[in-house]
């Protein structure tokens, strides 16, 4: 028996995933056919998705990593939203897709799409392993999306509660 199985349900197993994550990618490579692409994974939930998502995606890719928090250690955002870890290379002239784990104010991609679009790139494009409408305080382009999900606290498969539970192999309901 796993660690988790007493404090979780399970929402999407790891097949469901892995199978989603590959026609995003087959999706990704039609639309950026001919294009150079560089995928930004947002830290640090992200990781995982990320990990998976590239492997499916069959183009020149180049990767990076930026780290935001709105979050602290609870599970409602402040609503501010901060870099902790930015690019390592200038993205101005480049076609770039943002990796995430979840969007659901909205507000953390806003900002990020927003701060991106600063720095020039040839297009910015959102893809989030998923989305979570209700609890959207505003709208931003997704443009690749896994899931739609009900509001529920989720975890695993790099989502994190406290730092922990993101080892957990699938997407997970907390139980109450």
């Amino acid at each position: 028996m796993a660690f988790y199985d007493s404090q979780l349900d399970v929402l999407y197993s790891s097949a469901q995933l892995q199978a989603r994550i590959a026609e995003l990618g087959a999706a990704i490579t039609a639309d950026y056919a001919g294009q150079e692409l560089v995928a930004v994974g947002v830290l640090k939930g992200s990781v995982v998705f990320f990990s998976d998502l590239i492997r499916q995606i069959d183009l020149p890719l180049a990767t990076d990593f930026l780290g935001l928090s709105s979050y602290g250690s609870g599970t409602e955002t402040s609503g501010v939203v901060r870099i902790t870890s930015d690019l390592s290379r200038p993205i101005e002239g480049k076609h770039v897709l943002v990796v995430e784990d979840i969007v659901d104010t909205g507000l953390t991609m806003q900002f990020l799409i927003e701060n991106l679009s600063t720095r020039k790139p040839a297009s910015v494009k959102v893809c989030t392993l998923l989305e979570k409408p209700s609890r959207a305080r505003v709208q931003v382009p997704i443009h690749y999306k896994g899931f739609v999900i009900p509001d529920a606290f989720v975890v695993g498969y790099g989502l994190d509660f406290d730092e922990k539970l993101r080892n957990v192999p699938f997407v997970g309901v907390m139980r109450r």
